[in-house]
């Protein structure tokens, strides 16, 4: 695979079933399997990001997504789906997705926890603890969960080719976001509020002037940040007043960003992107970000103006500009270090480790697709 790796319209999940086969190995699944979406039990919580390609994936991955506290990752190939621990890093071998082996019965069928069947393709799938939300192209379910599943709202979205949506899973708020029918617009809907079977209008913010390629909620639910297909800006919002808190800028030169995440205190905020960089952002204290020299001219044209007041990354590290990536962070390992994790499609697995005055330096590099489970012991 040549050059850099675009989003992809989202691979097509034929036959369209939100369902599962049994939990396949890298060397047992048949190469005629058709691709599925799993779904996870609690143990798993599939979360913030993911993402689908259409050109020759490398090593055969075809997605990566970490959950919601950022403490695994989950990695699609062609031949099955490997979860992986990302501190300390390791395979977690034998998971149960949509499959419960505890069930007795030698059918598959007898252990067959949850299955949706829709007409069109499965584009994402998002979860918290009590509702599973489903997203096509162009529509997004959201029913309850775990136990007698029915459906309780149904969204009609604008043409949404790469699944974009996020749920918080805060128990304190049940919040939903993805792009709004207006170009550039994010919409957002509180489902605790929202009367199961009603149609009432979203929140909108008037977000971007292109179309949105990337959105992603803190862990709180309080602040949403979205990227536009132009990739120059990142700009966050208070889901509450929908105001816009900061406009953080990745770079001058158009890019496609892959991940946006925010840290597990939202006092830092990590974007990768096919340029084969990954910046790190302050948010708690934005005087940590770097800011443009001319700054320090004063007073400039409105055009200029808006470059000038953008918010520049504190740190950034790079990762091989032709493997697609997503980051997360890591675990504090003391008040005044923090890490951002990038794990690339090419199987590798980076760890950085950033200080508040923007030093960044790589403390471990692994090949996670190389990686044993327990049973290789």
């Amino acid at each position: 695979m040549l050059g850099p790796l675009p989003l992809s319209e989202g691979k097509s999940l034929s036959p369209t079933r939100l369902g599962s086969l049994r939990q396949p190995g890298p060397r047992t699944a048949s190469p005629g399997d058709a691709p599925v979406t799993r779904v996870a039990p609690k143990t798993w919580k599939p979360g913030k990001q993911s993402w689908t390609m259409t050109q020759q994936p490398l090593r055969g991955v075809t997605s990566l997504r970490f959950n919601q506290d950022q403490s695994c990752f989950c990695c699609a190939m062609e031949t099955g789906v490997r979860i992986y621990n990302v501190e300390p890093l390791m395979e977690k071998g034998h998971l149960v997705l949509i499959w419960d082996d505890a069930r007795e019965g030698k059918d598959s069928k007898d252990k067959l926890v949850l299955e949706f069947t829709f007409t069109k393709p499965v584009l994402a799938v998002r979860m918290r603890h009590d509702k599973i939300v489903i997203v096509l192209r162009n529509r997004i379910y959201v029913y309850s969960f775990p136990d007698n599943p029915r459906k309780l709202f149904e969204f009609d979205t604008r043409d949404n080719p790469k699944g974009l949506c996020d749920l918080c899973p805060s128990l304190e708020k049940q919040l939903l976001v993805f792009p709004g029918h207006k170009c550039g617009s994010l919409q957002l809907v509180d489902l605790a509020s929202t009367k199961p079977g009603t149609s009432s209008a979203p929140f909108t913010i008037n977000a971007h002037q292109s179309d949105v390629a990337c959105v992603s909620l803190n862990q709180p639910g309080t602040v949403v940040a979205s990227a536009s297909q132009k990739g120059t800006l990142i700009r966050l919002f208070d889901t509450q007043s929908k105001e816009k808190l900061v406009e953080l800028r990745r770079g001058t030169d158009p890019a496609t960003l892959y991940c946006i995440n925010f840290s597990h205190d939202s006092s830092f905020l990590c974007a990768s992107s096919d340029k084969g960089t990954v910046h790190i952002f302050a948010l708690k204290d934005t005087r940590l970000n770097r800011r443009s020299a001319l700054a320090r001219v004063g007073k400039v044209g409105p055009m200029i103006g808006q470059y000038v007041d953008s918010q520049w990354s504190l740190a950034s590290f790079t990762v091989p500009a032709e493997s697609a990536c997503i980051c997360a962070f890591g675990r504090n390992t003391s008040k005044n270090v923090n890490s951002v994790i990038a794990i690339c499609v090419d199987g590798t697995f980076h760890k950085y480790v950033f200080t508040p005055d923007g030093n960044c330096n790589r403390e471990a590099f692994d090949v996670y697709l190389d990686i044993c489970d327990d049973d290789d012991f």
